[in-house]
């Protein structure tokens, strides 16, 4: 089980970092991913990570901006988001990815609460 935490209300240009912790399993046999859903769209794929060998894909539209880590000791996954955009708002869920490439990575687990972030501008 999944849970992510870590959202909130920051202004533009600004940072959070969401986590990801893991219960039941542990990050070196399960590849994560942080997607997002903002209000009126579909859930798109921001970023994921394999610790077994260390793919990690970004979305065009974050890369250079967030960056994600595994902390496999704490059974942990970061996404450090910098410079934050009005349009990153959204509620983003972590949930176990499959095929993680530096193109794609695929949803394979189950939604569960995401975190709410809101950027104003």
């Amino acid at each position: 089980q999944l849970q992510a935490s870590g959202g909130g209300l920051v202004q533009t240009g600004g940072s959070l970092r969401l986590s990801c912790a893991a219960s039941g399993a542990t990050f070196d046999e399960y590849a994560i991913g942080w997607f997002r859903q903002a209000p009126g769209k579909e859930r798109e794929g921001v970023s994921c990570i394999s610790s077994s060998d260390g793919m990690i894909y970004y979305a065009d539209s974050v890369r250079g901006r967030f960056t994600i880590s595994s902390d496999n000791a704490a059974n942990t996954v970061y996404l450090q988001m910098n410079s934050l955009k009005p349009e990153d708002t959204g509620v983003y869920y972590c949930v176990a990815v499959w095929g993680v490439s530096p193109y794609a990575c695929y949803v394979r687990g189950h939604w569960g609460q995401g975190t709410l972030v809101t950027v104003s501008s």
